[in-house]
């Protein structure tokens, strides 16, 4: 996987293998920075949390947090801070790793990226949040995109909303969401909550050209124009979710996230497929009674289920004391079980050297291209095909600054190229439709 920015592809893969022929799935991750590693290994992790320690709702909610928001909630820092804690000693410590984390391998880092991944979550776990001002580092961003045209950034978002976004089928994405997203950075509030910690994760660092030569320097360079809605958010298999009235959706790219998060986690927690759970009767009732309000017999009974479910939470933890500390330690450290997967990092731009290492050589059944990425689509690149492989190429659907004609050339250029190193593509692409080109290679002998 070369540049794919996020862990959706692995994890939609590892909850949908008992569907298939039982098989050991290797993944080599190649991206152009660490703290895209670092990023990786949190939301895998997140995804793999014991159901013990944390509830399908909480880890959905949880994982959306920190995958699109650019403000977070004070108990998810904690969380962070907590992994960074983890993940520090198993970026040190490789045994610690392959006893907490097995699925994955560390080990083809160099050990200069292995210490910079460790500072990378010392940095998150820093009690100082305004060492990353991440409200400040986006308006900023804005500024320098939008130029003269930032006194007008709204009118801006509506453009790119309705004459590319909605061209392109992402209509699901409501206007005021994506407006509120390029304003904030912020795409999913799944939760009642104080939204005011920079989310730390998003931070990576730039080599930015000034007059005095060039200058590191931390800040927020990831996308302001597409939207963290098109990773999970414009494509759903349950068609209740994407019904419309009046030529509108019913729901948000925020619903459709939401569930197909909690579709692939139920599925990775419990080897079965989600089933969205019909509306009884009883809760449409609800629903209706609390649209014309409450009941004050109503309102008692709430009150009282509340009670209930406090003195029950003090039991626990009074149980969970009694226990003793290794009990809790125990659980703290407990994952779901992946089997037969392995997921390998691979030093930074190692795309471009990997063929001259003979290890690799024929090895990889499906190689994935990222449209930032596919220019390492070549000849060098083609010796780590297996003699029978998929290649899978991200294409400019959703690169909102092309135009549609600049679109069209990009997929022709990558058609090109993947047949220039032997491939065949498996069917023709749209543009403006596809997301991905499948390309199949088989060498000659």
């Amino acid at each position: 996987m070369i540049g794919a920015g996020d862990c959706r592809h692995m994890l939609k893969t590892l909850a949908l293998s008992h569907r298939h022929t039982k098989r050991k799935i290797n993944f080599y991750v190649v991206e152009s920075n660490l703290e895209l590693l670092g990023r990786h290994l949190l939301l895998t992790s997140i995804a793999l949390e014991s159901p013990k320690l944390m509830g399908l709702q909480e880890k959905t909610e949880l994982f959306l947090e920190v995958f699109g928001n650019s403000l977070v909630r004070r108990q998810t820092r904690d969380y962070i801070v907590s992994k960074a804690n983890d993940f520090i000693r198993m970026v040190t410590d490789l045994d610690y790793l392959a006893r907490e984390l097995p699925a994955f391998d560390l080990s083809l880092l160099k050990f200069k990226e292995r210490d910079q991944l460790e500072a990378i979550f010392k940095f998150w776990r820093g009690s100082d949040d305004r060492v990353f001002d991440i409200s400040k580092c986006w308006d900023n961003r804005l500024r320098h995109y939008l130029a003269n045209r930032y006194d007008s950034r709204v009118g801006v978002y509506d453009w790119d909303y309705n004459m590319k976004l909605l061209d392109r089928g992402a209509g699901i994405i409501h206007k005021k969401e994506y407006s509120y997203w390029r304003e904030t950075g912020s795409a999913f509030s799944v939760r009642e909550g104080t939204y005011d910690v920079p989310n730390k994760t998003l931070a990576s660092g730039l080599i930015v050209k000034t007059s005095g030569g060039n200058v590191p320097q931390r800040g927020y360079w990831g996308d302001i124009v597409s939207s963290p809605y098109l990773a999970f958010g414009i494509e759903c298999n349950e068609a209740s979710l994407m019904k419309k009235t009046n030529d509108t959706y019913t729901k948000t790219a925020q619903d459709i996230s939401e569930y197909n998060i909690l579709a692939i986690l139920h599925e990775l927690t419990t080897g079965e497929k989600y089933v969205l759970p019909k509306p009884s009767k009883e809760t449409e009732s609800k629903e209706k009674a609390n649209s014309e309000g409450a009941k004050l017999e109503e309102i008692t009974e709430e009150d009282e289920e509340e009670e209930e479910e406090e003195k029950s939470n003090k039991n626990e933890e009074k149980e969970l004391e009694e226990n003793g500390e290794s009990d809790q330690t125990s659980v703290e450290h407990e994952n779901i079980p992946i089997e037969d997967v392995k997921i390998h990092f691979l030093p930074i731009g190692s795309a471009r050297e990997i063929n001259k290492k003979g290890k690799y050589k024929g090895l990889f059944n499906i190689i994935y291209l990222s449209n930032s990425m596919v220019h390492y689509l070549t000849e060098d690149l083609r010796a780590v095909f297996a003699d029978q492989a998929m290649v899978i190429t991200e294409t400019a659907r959703f690169m909102l600054e092309l135009k549609t004609e600049q679109c069209q050339e990009f997929l022709s250029k990558v058609t090109g190229m993947a047949t220039a190193v032997g491939c065949q593509i498996t069917s023709h692409g749209d543009a403006l439709k596809d997301s991905f080109l499948r390309f199949r290679f088989e060498r000659k002998t």
